[in-house]
């Protein structure tokens, strides 16, 4: 955890085009998990990742969709 990259809501919400209210919503609701260090909030990479996770419709599959296409030729 020392070496993850920490973002600001502001920074979140641009990466993920969405409003900063939703990330608010987020955090407040325990959905995501953050810190809050100075003036304002903190996501950690780690902790974003598994918020991804949990909420993806399904596992991504290892090779990805160009890797899928290259073996269907």
């Amino acid at each position: 955890m020392p070496h993850d990259r920490y973002q600001t809501v502001q920074e979140l919400a641009e990466r993920l085009e969405v409003a900063e209210a939703t990330v608010r919503q987020w955090i407040k609701s325990g959905e995501l998990r953050a810190i809050y260090i100075g003036k304002g909030w903190r996501i950690s990479d780690t902790d974003l990742e598994r918020f991804l996770c949990e909420h993806e419709t399904m596992p991504r599959e290892k090779g990805g969709a160009a890797a899928r296409a290259r073996s269907e030729k």
